[in-house]
């Protein structure tokens, strides 16, 4: 990719790329191991995406939108931006290989990761038998008894996908009540495969030759532990905004999110726009990432405008309809 690029998006935004590609603005798509998908590759089905009256599964819709964009004439390239100078008029991004990429404005959709227990052996058994996924490794726990940890609708949505495979499914929440939405809690409670530990957390991971051999619980509220025999952890306890790349180079909130000037996208740099998850505390679903995405290329497309204004150049053709 040479030369000065209108606009480059960081992460996996197919809604920005799709509209910024149609105003002809040939946006390059920085996102394979670290931003490859977003939340909505680990996510089972979306019932609340318009134009999908019998849902659709998450991978699904993030490859149909991706495909739609690339149809556009968006390039998804298959590598990461680990460097940003974002100060100046001209933006410098650097890749994997060190190569230096040039943009007049940078639209960030990093999305969010899956938060961590913290406890030892937590990322030694990734893998192997501990999972942040239960669509990428559900499959490979068939007849197994498995636990899930979390009380939201991520949690409940794992563990309603993984009964498919698995013999039993542990729910284990730290508080006495769920907070996932009534939907998703109803099909919980309904399936007979589902179990649930309330108050409780786990308080250690067990492993025997190099995989995962059980967990102990731990009640919240009287101390006691107990064991349970389980092959299978699926952690769902939320997620933290990927924002490790801005820190210190853009304004961000007390929780990590790129603060924006909200209803626009605008971050605290000119030029720079963000979007999705990454931006998002407060509803976290496709569809309003896919909102902000668009409103993040019309704003990327406006400020390239006033900068050909002010150019004394001609004005380039607004974004089709």
């Amino acid at each position: 990719m040479s030369g000065i690029r209108d606009v480059v998006i960081i992460g996996s935004g197919p809604a920005a790329a799709l509209c910024t590609a149609r105003a002809r603005l040939k946006p390059p798509l920085f996102g394979s191991s670290v931003f490859v998908g977003g939340s909505l590759t680990t996510t089972t089905e979306v019932e609340n995406f318009p134009g999908f009256p019998d849902g659709v599964d998450g991978p699904v819709l993030m490859e149909t939108m991706r495909a739609q964009a690339e149809k556009c004439g968006a390039e998804m390239i298959d590598d990461d931006i680990v460097a940003v100078d974002l100060t100046g008029d001209t933006k410098l991004l650097t890749d994997t290989t060190g190569t230096v990429h040039r943009a007049k404005t940078v639209i960030i959709a990093t999305g969010s990761g899956c938060r961590k227990l913290g406890l030892p052996k937590e990322d030694e058994l990734s893998g192997r038998g501990v999972s942040w996924c239960a669509t990428c490794d559900g499959f490979f726990f068939k007849g197994r008894d498995v636990v899930v940890v979390g009380g939201g609708d991520t949690a409940m949505e794992e563990a309603t996908f993984l009964t498919r495979f698995a013999a039993s499914v542990t729910v284990v929440h730290r508080r006495s009540t769920l907070h996932a939405s009534k939907v998703t809690q109803g099909r919980a409670f309904a399936d007979d495969k589902i179990a649930f530990a309330f108050d409780s957390e786990i308080a250690e991971i067990k492993e025997s030759g190099g995989m995962l051999a059980g967990v102990v619980l731990r009640d919240v509220l009287t101390g006691a532990t107990r064991d349970l025999d389980v092959t299978g952890l699926f952690i769902a306890i939320g997620h933290d905004p990927r924002t490790e790349l801005f820190t210190g180079r853009l304004a961000l909130d007390a929780e990590g999110h790129v603060t924006v000037d909200s209803p626009a996208t605008r971050t605290s740099l000119p030029g720079v726009f963000a979007a999705g998850d990454v931006v998002d505390r407060t509803y976290r679903q496709a569809i309003t990432a896919a909102g902000t995405g668009a409103a993040a290329a019309l704003d990327a497309e406006r400020h390239l405008s006033a900068r050909t204004v002010a150019g004394n150049a001609p004005v380039p053709a607004a974004m089709p309809v």
